[in-house]
Parts: structure tokens; C-alpha cells; sequence
């Protein structure tokens, strides 16, 4: 089955989602993507100490993947101020984005204005429009506030929770609801890939989804307590915190990894020059070799289709 003739939606934050995004913008408007929005670092930091707003950083890094690199948009939006006065470290495209939200209604208006402004076809949507916080609990029951904090744990939080819960919006939903294919990952496990699950709408959604969901592993280990976990441990952990498995499979680097549990499709994914990075034909063809059971599937619903219409 080609990824092509799929209804695809890709869940996470920071560089791993934008690559995927990136290596799947042939897809246009059949690909949708849910970022993570609860960053507290960096220049996205910065804003939302200022008032309160959801994480624009990695919204911004998504939408930029899906440009072409060395157009005046990408430079535009990825330019980013040096010294260390006010404007210093902080992200021209994460400023745009935080202004927009300023003056607009809604986050989701200003994202659609940068997508004309950019010519992204590809629906990009923050997993809520409301502000909130990531919160990890250590075993004892004392918490981290915040993903910077999150990912500098020693050990594994016992569990983590949104501060304040949150919804998530219904374009989201019905992307889900709507997918042939969902990924979750690459990306920081804790602050990247759990964060959307922790938005009860959405994890309800991907436990009643009809398409299949792949969790996509990352190529080398990550810097946070999530790094010793093994391939089952993370998916424990997964249906420890949110109550269900909403996963069918799993992609990893490893060669020997086994599950009890799932699915997993070992394959060399690293990027010849870039080892921290998926390479986008390797990983396109991981995808295809995950989904390769689902053509008598979308057959069924493209028949269903056809007959709706001649009714």
C-alpha cells in the first residue's frame, strides 16, 4: 500500500515531528500534523513568561519543514536574533506567531495565516488552543513543572498530567477519527510524544481509531530519564498513564528489539550524514512496510465510498 492513497495524521513536537512532516510533505492536505504546545524553553520560553500563550516554537519548526529551505518564508521565519539584549535568542517566526496571537481570536487563525503566507498545504494544528503546562511526579509524590524540568529528571516520572487540563479542538479529532495512518514520534518521549496523549480527547480518539497507529522509535538515545527505557517498558508506561495502548506497531533502529506486545519493524532508519536523524527514503519505506496490511482496508472504504455515491 503506498502512503499516498492514505488519510496519514502525525502526533509530537520539536525536530522529530517536522522532519516526519517534512519527509512526508509530498502527501499535501492528506497529511495532517498535531504539535505538542507546552515547550517552556528558549525563546517560546521567553513569550510565555511574558502573558500567557501556548508554546509556538515547535509549530513554528513544523510549518518551516514544509517549506522549501532556502526560501525567503523559511529564512524569514527561522531567523533568529543573536546578542544578549532583549531581542537576543529569540525566533523572528516564533515573535510573527506570538504576535498574530495577540490580535487574532484564536491560535488557529493565525497558523492558517501563516500557512497562505508560506503556501503550506499540509493542515498544521496545535494539539490545544489553551496554555498549559507539563507536570511530572516523581514515585514519592514531589513533581517538575515545566518540559525543561521534565527532561532533567535522574529517574522516570511515575506519571505526568496537564496543568490546567485541557481539550483539544475538533479539527483535530476528526483528523484522527479520519486517518488511514497515525504516527506518533520520533522525539523526546516524555515532553514531546506524551503530551498530546494526555489531552483525554485525543487519547479517546486513538483508542477508537479505525487507521493504524505506529509509534516510531528514535534513531539514537535521547537526553532524558526515558533513555534506558526498553521498547515494551515505554509502551507499560504508555498504558500506565493513559489507560489504554493506542499503539499497533512500532518502527525502531535496532536490529534485535522484540516486543511482547506489538509489532516491531527493525530497520537501519539513521541518516548516512546525519546519524541523529531519520533518513526520509528510509523512513518512507518503513512506513509502507508497516501499513503494507491495510490495502484490504482501504479498499473496503473506497468501495463504501463508491457506493454512497451512486446512491
Amino acid at each position: 500500500m503506498q502512503l499516498n492513497k492514505l488519510n496519514i495524521v502525525a502526533i509530537g513536537g520539536g525536530h522529530g515531528l517536522g522532519r516526519v512532516l517534512s519527509t512526508l510533505s509530498f502527501m499535501g492536505n492528506k497529511l495532517t500534523g498535531i504539535v505538542t504546545t507546552t515547550d517552556n524553553g528558549g525563546s517560546t520560553g521567553k513569550l510565555r513568561k511574558r502573558s500567557s500563550s501556548i508554546a509556538w516554537g515547535d509549530l513554528r519548526n513544523c510549518l518551516t519543514e514544509l517549506v522549501d529551505k532556502d526560501s525567503i518564508g523559511s529564512q524569514l521565519f527561522n531567523f533568529r536574533f543573536d546578542g544578549n539584549d532583549e531581542l537576543g535568542g529569540h525566533n523572528l517566526g516564533n515573535l510573527i506567531l506570538y504576535g498574530l496571537g495577540e490580535v487574532q481570536s484564536r491560535p488557529l487563525d493565525s497558523i492558517k495565516l501563516v500557512r497562505r503566507i508560506l503556501g503550506v498545504r499540509t493542515q498544521v494544528l496545535p494539539m490545544s488552543e489553551t496554555p498549559t503546562d507539563l507536570i511530572a511526579f516523581y514515585p514519592e509524590g514531589r513533581c517538575r513543572v515545566g518540559e525543561l524540568s521534565v527532561d532533567e529528571m535522574p529517574i522516570m516520572p511515575k506519571n505526568l498530567m496537564l496543568a490546567p487540563l485541557v481539550k483539544s479542538i475538533e479539527p483535530c479529532l476528526k483528523a484522527i477519527n479520519d486517518a488511514d495512518l497515525i504516527i506518533l514520534g520520533p522525539g523526546s518521549f516524555l515532553t514531546s510524544i506524551i503530551p498530546p496523549l494526555l489531552i483525554r480527547d485525543i487519547s479517546n480518539a486513538i483508542a477508537n481509531r479505525k487507521g493504524h497507529c505506529v509509534f516510531i522509535d528514535n534513531v539514537v538515545l535521547e537526553n532524558s530519564p526515558a533513555a534506558q527505557l526498553t521498547i515494551d517498558e515505554k509502551l507499560q508506561w504508555i498504558e500506565d498513564n493513559i489507560g489504554c495502548l493506542p499503539i499497533d506497531s512500532v518502527i525502531c533502529q535496532e536490529p534485535s528489539v522484540v516486543s511482547n506486545k506489538i509489532n516491531v519493524i527493525c530497520r537501519d532508519l539513521a541518516h548516512h550524514k546525519q546519524p541523529h536523524h531519520h533518513d526520509k527514503k528510509k523512513l518512507i519505506d518503513a512506513l509502507e512496510a508497516c501499513v503494507s496490511g491495510l490495502n484490504t482496508k482501504i479498499k473496503t472504504k473506497e468501495i463504501g465510498t463508491d457506493k454512497q455515491k451512486l446512491a
